[in-house]
């Protein structure tokens, strides 16, 4: 794994992280609101009395909810800033600067629960954070991993009048590597993601000793039709795929 591509990661999301607050606030971004969090909490199940791991938990906003379901509750992510705020935020959970793909701070199979709420998109080294996520899981864990739709990048669509999408791609679907996107919202900063090809993350799991017990791509129910700011927002929760979610479980120590 290349170093400098670690940093320059790791420079960016501490360049945003003030941003970043102001995006998911105390109970996340549209998206999760509209599509996500309930295929996430499905996904996870009552987390009461569980030791969760809170992977790449930014600004700290689903550490305290898990928190506040009666979880025990280890937040990490590798940028200083996010963990800063993080602990300004919520002074009673266990937030730590850490690496998805090393968890140094985390003992092996110490954990019951892990989650990563979009994180697997924005590691350089998916094969050690599912590595380390493998480790630090108790037999018979699970992980739940939400992650932008490999297949359909939202910071690349073209959307007319009528509602017809199109999705524009650089370079080949199956080309891994960094992307930058153009800054959207308020961030006034380039955002930096790796692609890979959805099979890429089932290779991944496979090989991490994960068996796959769930996948659904998310998008909004109908009781939640309301909470859509208006009809082109809830026209596309309905009709774009922006995630896919995964319940794993870890089946063996991978080697």
């Amino acid at each position: 794994m290349d170093e400098r591509e670690i940093e320059e990661t790791r420079a960016f999301w501490n360049r945003v992280a003030d941003d970043w607050l102001v995006q998911v606030g105390t109970a996340g971004d549209t998206n999760r609101i509209l599509n996500s969090d309930p295929v996430l909490w499905a996904f996870a199940g009552d987390v009461a009395g569980l030791t969760v791991l809170d992977a790449g938990c930014g600004t700290g906003y689903l550490s305290k909810q898990l928190s506040d379901r009666g979880a025990h509750v280890i937040g990490i992510d590798f940028a200083e800033r996010m963990i800063a705020i993080a602990l300004e935020q919520y002074p009673d959970i266990d937030f730590r600067v850490d690496s998805c793909a090393e968890l140094r701070t985390v003992n092996d199979a110490q954990i019951d629960l892990v989650i990563a709420n979009y994180v697997l998109m924005d590691t350089p080294d998916l094969q050690g954070t599912m590595h380390a996520f493998n480790r630090i899981l108790r037999a018979g864990g699970a992980a739940v991993v939400v992650f932008s739709h490999p297949c359909f990048p939202q910071g690349r669509a073209t959307i007319t009048g009528n509602g017809e999408i199109s999705y524009h791609w650089n370079s080949s679907y199956f080309d891994r590597g960094k992307r930058v996107d153009p800054p959207w919202g308020h961030f006034t900063s380039d955002f930096i993601w790796f692609h890979r090809p959805l099979s890429d993350y089932w290779k991944a799991f496979n090989a991490s000793g994960f068996v796959v017990l769930g996948f659904e791509e998310p998008r909004i129910t109908e009781e939640r039709y309301q909470l859509a700011a208006d009809s082109r927002k809830l026209t596309a929760s309905k009709t774009r795929p922006n995630s896919v979610a995964f319940k794993l479980q870890k089946s063996h120590t991978a080697e």
